[in-house]
């Protein structure tokens, strides 16, 4: 009787979890980097679509083992997006489609150069993009981060990294019905807005942009607050007690902003025609602002030995000139911090003209971290100064600084600059000091030009685009990371912060032991077999001979 109880016991066991296997799926990652693991944010995301999510796979044919890799990373990250959504996978052939059509939807071959074992090189075109359709909208997902200076293999594996967060970047733009706004702050002698338009040409496939100027007569304190970050591009002149005290308000009520300054004055035009230029302090109203928030762009110049080449004129007979190409230590490449999910996986960024910035007045309510860095071998040029475009060939040991912080991000409960004075004249509210901010979100960049556009035949160029060498440098993708950033609220930018570590195989070892692995791999597992064979028949022979 005691048996029979057990096996009913057993049996509605399995009854019972046959039944919660089909109400509700279970599944546990045991990979060390959660490689096979959503994150919370996208679960929620995902969850909130209404409905099906076509996924195009345009990665497809003849492909090497980094991308048969990457195509997998692919597939299994759909497969586990298809858990907590309705997500309808299906493969394109782009082989049956003519490049302009693919060119037309904004999708360029990637061609791979690979030398095989015999000396022969491969060449393979290859498209690494998905794309999604939800509702009736597209939109294409990148699958490479193609990082100058980096391997191939480290290529790939940062492109794996990212995939999560480019698949739920993508959803969130399409589930928006009405796209948050942010603003392009004018009124101070900003640069032409040509020399922005790539910048809002950027901004404005996720946010609507408005520019426009909170200076003059009359300001209201809530100005501000329907945008959900507002960015000053390079100003030139002061801001004035209004302006300021609005600003410090929205930032108090959680507002972001994302500050591209100069600390340093200087004239373009004068350098270009007489070939120097006076460096003077670059007053803007904005140091005490600054002082209180924690940071401090420090009224100085960077040269910096890893800079960006220009051409300079090398002739002393103005009717034959002669360019030849120099190292300009007034362009720094900055640095980008590979830890924090604005600067992770983005390459160097292109500048000019750049400001140090230094951390004073330490609140332990701001967490500052550094974004953007000079390299090793830097020097700094105090004001007042000037920039002489015969000083070419600098005295290199002089450049003794390092790493030397130019943007920093800002997060926490800000204090006020106003906390302890009267509201200023030409502000109109009838509500009372904010004194301390709820948390809210700041970056400062030391300098105005990481987010400028050059203006060549009338056309603008990309942000970061080096005409002389023809480089494109990652400025677009830092200045984008900053604005999502500070307008996160679903806390998507932090999925760029997740790591898949880089196990290499040694490609060279490999192929030289190739002949003794196949050898080991042939003969072991038949030798296992004939020495298992051995022991059952020596086992039964001594059983049945008793």
């Amino acid at each position: 009787m005691k048996k029979y109880r057990v096996i009913g016991v057993v049996l509605a066991c399995v009854v019972v979890a046959n039944v919660l296997v089909h109400l509700r799926v279970y599944r546990w990652d045991l990979t060390d980097d959660k490689l096979y693991s959503l994150s919370e944010a996208s679960k929620a995301l995902l969850r909130k679509t209404d409905a099906p999510i076509e996924v195009t796979l345009l990665l497809d044919g003849d492909l090497n083992a980094g991308f048969r890799r990457l195509k997998k990373a692919t597939e299994e990250t759909v497969a586990e997006m298809g858990v907590y959504g309705d997500v309808q996978c299906t493969m394109y052939d782009v082989q049956r489609i003519s490049q302009d059509s693919l060119a037309s939807m904004g999708l360029q071959p990637i061609v791979i150069h690979e030398r095989e074992h015999n000396g022969k090189t491969v060449q393979t075109t290859v498209y690494p993009y998905v794309l999604m359709r939800y509702e009736g909208k597209s939109a294409v997902v990148s699958l490479l981060n193609n990082m100058r200076g980096r391997s191939g293999e480290e290529n790939l594996n940062a492109s794996i990294e990212q995939l999560e967060y480019g698949f739920m970047e993508a959803l969130h733009r399409l589930q928006q019905t009405a796209p948050s706004r942010i603003a392009i702050l004018g009124g101070h002698n900003e640069p032409n807005r040509y020399y922005t338009y790539d910048l809002e040409e950027l901004l404005s496939q996720y946010f609507f942009v408005d520019r426009g100027s909170i200076n003059g007569e009359g300001i209201d304190l809530h100005i501000l607050d329907d945008y959900k970050a507002i960015i000053v591009a390079n100003p030139q002149s002061g801001f004035g007690e209004a302006e300021r005290f609005v600003i410090d308000q929205y930032i108090m009520r959680g507002g972001s902003v994302l500050w591209a300054v100069d600390g340093v004055r200087f004239s373009d035009e004068m350098l270009q025609s007489d070939g120097y230029t006076p460096i003077t302090e670059n007053e803007l109203g904005i140091k005490e602002m600054f002082y209180h928030y924690g940071i401090q762009v420090y009224p100085a110049l960077i040269q910096d030995i890893q800079c960006q080449t220009s051409l300079f004129n090398a002739s002393s007979d103005p009717s034959q000139p002669n360019l030849q190409p120099v190292p300009w230590t007034y362009a720094p490449l900055l640095q980008t911090n590979p830890y924090h999910p604005i600067s992770r996986n983005v390459g160097t960024v292109l500048s000019s003209f750049v400001s140090p910035i230094d951390a004073v007045n330490v609140e332990d309510s701001i967490d500052k971290i550094v974004l953007l860095y000079t390299s090793a071998n830097t020097k700094l040029t105090v004001t007042p100064n000037e920039v002489n475009l015969n000083d070419i060939n600098p005295d290199w040991d002089s450049f003794n600084r390092s790493h030397v912080p130019v943007a920093v991000s800002l997060e926490g409960r800000f204090p006020s600059t106003y906390a302890h004075r009267m509201i200023p004249e030409g502000v109109i509210s009838d509500e009372p000091i904010c004194k301390r901010g709820v948390p809210a979100r700041q970056v400062v960049i030391g300098t105005g030009s990481v987010l400028m556009n050059e203006i060549q035949q009338r056309q603008p160029l990309p942000m970061g685009y080096d005409r002389y060498s023809g480089m494109l440098f990652g400025n677009r993708d830092f200045i984008l990371n900053c604005v999502l950033w500070l307008t996160d609220s679903d806390g998507l930018l932090h999925l760029r912060e997740k790591t898949v570590p880089l196990r290499l195989l040694n490609t060279k070892r490999a192929y030289d032991e190739r002949s003794k692995v196949e050898l080991i791999s042939t003969i072991c597992p038949v030798a296992m077999l004939l020495l298992l064979g051995g022991v059952i028949m020596i086992i039964r022979k001594r059983k049945y001979e008793k």
